[in-house]
């Protein structure tokens, strides 16, 4: 592994590269009208760097300048129920545990605002949510009259927008100033210390134990381990209240509020660096053995002429195809999300096509993106009549 760079979580020089893949899309998740379109989207590099100091992945070479959330950002999940099911199961946890009625929510990074929403229904709370890929009118509910949207990146200039719970969700992961950001919630908090601030993010040690490449991509410019994520935090000014996965331990979740003295208590739930460094050896020493499993499997699915189609077509699927190079192997990608029909997915080309056209297309063989959705995905087949044998990428 060779070393270079700064680490943007505690400033250490020296990261150890571990990992490199050329020439990604700088963009999962911004789709395109036209194949001709897809096929020309700007690309990327990605060289994963490991801090044998506090953990922390990022990848080195990263350009923001590349990225423009404002553009049409495709990412809501809503439209499953198994991911709703997590979220309603969430929201209720953080309403409950602490009091969140009638208070003010503040979300970083809303989204479409799904999750605002549920606080803000569920508790009677008021809402503000920042995001610069935030649509007006997508959710129209019951709390509507309580929330208000800011369709911008979160910054100093937003400190004036308080919470009784500041709330983060899939959005730490693709900054890479990290501690920067961080500090950033911590002074716009200033001495109002009974604020909760909540933080979801990827968690990248199971995507090292179990070699998910397709799980690493440009916009994800930063990676955490359960310790990296709470040392991040306790650097910034924050007490780690309680951290925990979620979502088939896919996600780290970490709760904390601000704090005005030093504390360096350490949560059960933190591995050592040294555990860190073994995930990063395995997935470095064996991350091709599973590029090979997979490009013999999809050459084989060719060959037999098996008529192939990929189910969910978010950044999972894009770096599953990209760092593949799949192209005629398999034609068309399946996703519930209507918004993304009939669009075409970044320097993959593929069309994204709305489940019932599989009744005309009958598929030999689906792939399910995330293992987490199999269930569901069957279920929606069974009852379309359709006989494709279902796998997963694990």
């Amino acid at each position: 592994m060779s070393k270079n760079n700064i680490c943007p979580n505690c400033d250490t020089r020296d990261m150890s590269v571990f990992y490199e893949v050329r020439s990604v899309p700088v963009h999962s998740c911004v789709l395109l009208p036209t194949q001709e379109e897809a096929l020309e989207f700007p690309l990327g590099d990605i060289r994963l760097g490991f801090c044998e100091e506090c953990g922390f992945i990022s990848n080195t070479i990263f350009d923001p300048t590349l990225i423009d959330y404002s553009k049409v950002y495709e990412d809501q999940q809503c439209y499953s129920s198994t991911f709703n099911a997590f979220a309603q199961d969430l929201a209720n946890r953080l309403v409950r545990k602490y009091n969140l009625y009638d208070k003010n929510i503040l979300e970083i990074g809303c989204g479409k605002g799904d999750f605002l929403f549920l606080l803000c229904e569920l508790g009677h709370n008021s809402g503000v949510g920042i995001d610069p890929a935030y649509v007006n009118g997508r959710i129209q509910r019951k709390a509507s009259d309580r929330l208000a949207f800011v369709k911008d990146y979160y910054s100093e200039r937003y400190a004036s927008y308080k919470g009784d719970l500041v709330c983060c969700r899939h959005t730490l992961e693709h900054i890479c100033e990290t501690a920067s950001f961080v500090n950033t919630v911590r002074n716009s908090i200033g001495d109002r210390l009974e604020t909760v601030v909540f933080f979801e993010v990827p968690d990248v040690s199971r995507i090292l134990r179990e070699l998910a490449f397709w799980d690493i991509y440009y916009e994800h410019c930063s990676y955490f381990t359960s310790g990296s994520l709470a040392r991040l935090f306790r650097s910034c000014g924050f007490e780690v209240i309680d951290l925990y996965k979620g979502f088939d331990d896919q996600y780290l979740l970490i709760e904390t509020r601000p704090t005005s003295e030093a504390l360096g208590r350490i949560h059960e739930s933190e591995e050592s660096i040294k555990e860190i460094e073994e995930d990063v050896k395995h997935f470095s020493t064996h991350y091709h053995d599973k590029l090979d499993n997979w490009r013999n499997r999809l050459q084989k699915i060719k060959a037999d002429g098996t008529r192939t189609v990929v189910w969910g077509s978010g950044s999972k699927c894009v770096s599953f195809m990209t760092t593949l190079g799949v192209k005629d192997e398999i034609e068309y990608v399946i996703d519930i999300n209507p918004h993304r029909h009939g669009k075409f997915l970044p320097c993959v080309g593929k069309e994204i096509m709305p489940p019932e056209f599989l009744r005309q297309y009958e598929p030999d063989l689906t792939i399910v993106m995330n293992p987490i959705y199999r269930n569901e995905i069957q279920q929606m087949l069974r009852s379309m009549g359709i006989s494709s044998e279902v796998i997963s990428v694990e």
